[in-house]
C-alpha cells in the first residue's frame, strides 16, 4: 500500500527528468505544491520564490474547500464543478499522474491527496518529506508561477469514504473507532485557537497527525504506523477490523492521518466538518481531558 500513497525524492526526480517536456499522458506527473498551515497567509509568495520543477500551486482556502460556515465548518468539501474547475486548471486530464507536496511533511498537502482520490483520480501520491526532502538531496527549485495547459479530467465524487456527524459519533461510542487528529492539547480542551469550544467527540481516541511523522518530515515505517495504530486501537489492517474515522480541526490534517492509515493498509473515512461543525451544533456534547 505504501507505493500507492508515496513516493520518494529519487523516484520523483527520475520521473521528472525522464517526462521534462512531455505532458502527463506521455510519462510526467502533475506536480502540485500545497503549501498551507494554520495561520500561513503567505503560501503563494514562499511558492514563488522557489518550487518543484513545474509544480503548479493549489491555493487550499479557494481550490480545496468551499466557503466556510458554522453549519458545515471551516473547509467544507468543494462541489464537484468547483473542483473539476480546479483540477484542470492544475493540468489534470483524463489518466494523469498527480504528485502533491508541501512544506509541513504533508499535512497540507495530503487534502489535495484525500480530494483528488475522493473525486475518482486514482494515481496520486504524497512527496515523502516534501519539500525539505527535495532540498535535502541538492536538487534545483525554480521561481515563478507556473500555467500549464488545461486538463479535461472530469470528476466523480464518492471515491474516498465520508462520515457527517452523526456517523463520527456512532463510531466513537463503539461502533468502531474514531480518531482525533488534532494536537493532544486541543484534544484535551486546554487550548482551542480557532473553534468556539474547547474538547473533543465523546469516545475519540486522541491521535496527533504529526506523530505518523518522522523528525525529518517523513513518514514512519509502514511496520511502525501499524503499531501505532494498533495501539490506538486500530485493528486488522489488510486483514479487516473495525470502522475506522478520522477528524481534525477542520477536515485538512485529518486527510494526512487517513494517508498514513493507507499505508498501514487500514482503509479510514473522513469526517469533513470535523471539530469546526461539532464544536459550533448546541445539540453536539463536547469532552475534556485525556
Amino acid at each position: 500500500m505504501r507505493e500507492r500513497v508515496l513516493v520518494d525524492v529519487a523516484a520523483l526526480a527520475a520521473d521528472l527528468q525522464v517526462g521534462a517536456g512531455a505532458d502527463p499522458a506521455e510519462g510526467r506527473p502533475v506536480v502540485l505544491d500545497v503549501r498551507w498551515a494554520l495561520g500561513m497567509t503567505d503560501g503563494h509568495d514562499r511558492y514563488r520564490a522557489g518550487h518543484l520543477p513545474g509544480a503548479v500551486y493549489v491555493d487550499l482556502e479557494t481550490e480545496l474547500a468551499a466557503h466556510a460556515s458554522p453549519a458545515q465548518g471551516r473547509h467544507p468539501l468543494p462541489s464537484s464543478a468547483a473542483f473539476q474547475e480546479s483540477a484542470r486548471r492544475w493540468g489534470v486530464s483524463a489518466g494523469s499522474r498527480v504528485v502533491v507536496y508541501d512544506s509541513v511533511g504533508g499535512t497540507s498537502a495530503a487534502r489535495a491527496w484525500w480530494l483528488l482520490r475522493y473525486f475518482g483520480v486514482a494515481d496520486v501520491r504524497i512527496l515523502d518529506g516534501g519539500l525539505a526532502a527535495w532540498t535535502a538531496q541538492g536538487l534545483a527549485l525554480e521561481p515563478g508561477d507556473v500555467t500549464p495547459e488545461p486538463g479535461d479530467v472530469v470528476v466523480r465524487p464518492g471515491g474516498m469514504p465520508v462520515l457527517d456527524a452523526d456517523e463520527a459519533a456512532a463510531l466513537a461510542d463503539g461502533e468502531g473507532v474514531l480518531l482525533d487528529a488534532r494536537a493532544g492539547e486541543r484534544y484535551r480542551g486546554e487550548v482551542e485557537p480557532v473553534d468556539p469550544q474547547a474538547g473533543h467527540v465523546p469516545g475519540a481516541v486522541s491521535a496527533p497527525t504529526t506523530e505518523n511523522l518522522r523528525p525529518d518530515g517523513r513518514f514512519l515505517s509502514t511496520a511502525d504506523l501499524r503499531r501505532r495504530f494498533a495501539d490506538l486501537g486500530v485493528s486488522g489492517g489488510d486483514e479487516g477490523g473495525a470502522s475506522v474515522g478520522v477528524y481534525c480541526g477542520s477536515g485538512v490534517t485529518a486527510s494526512h492521518e487517513v494517508a498514513a492509515l493507507a499505508v498501514a493498509g487500514v482503509p479510514a473515512a473522513l469526517y469533513p466538518g470535523s471539530w469546526s461543525q461539532w464544536s459550533n451544533d448546541p445539540v453536539r456534547e463536547v469532552a475534556t481531558g485525556a
